[in-house]
């Protein structure tokens, strides 16, 4: 489920992700947004300059669903370590799904 992500990103660096773009409806959620601070605004406005989203990434959040490699060791219980998959391996396993799923 990719939505604590989209939250985090979305806190981190102001923008909403995953969404398709649909006109009016964009315009209306972003008027309801609580004020901010002028140094959240400056501090938003340094992180998008090295803001860089991969298009692959943006096509999982709009999904809703992310890749990720668990870490986690086995025996830990109520809690899973890992990392969002993307870049070369991202690809790798989107491709090696591909492949497992036409093979049915």
């Amino acid at each position: 489920d990719a939505t604590p992500f989209k939250q985090w990103y979305e806190a981190h660096y102001g923008v909403k992700i995953g969404k398709k773009k649909r006109g009016k409806k964009d315009d209306e959620e972003e008027k309801d947004e609580a004020p901010k601070s002028e140094a959240t605004l400056a501090k938003l406005k340094s992180r998008q300059k090295d803001r860089k989203l991969d298009q692959a990434l943006e096509d999982q959040f709009s999904s809703g669903r992310l890749y990720a490699a668990v870490s986690s060791r086995p025996g830990q219980c109520g809690r899973c370590d890992g990392y969002i998959l993307e870049g070369k391996e991202l690809e790798f396993y989107v491709r090696l799904m591909k492949k497992k799923g036409g093979k049915k």
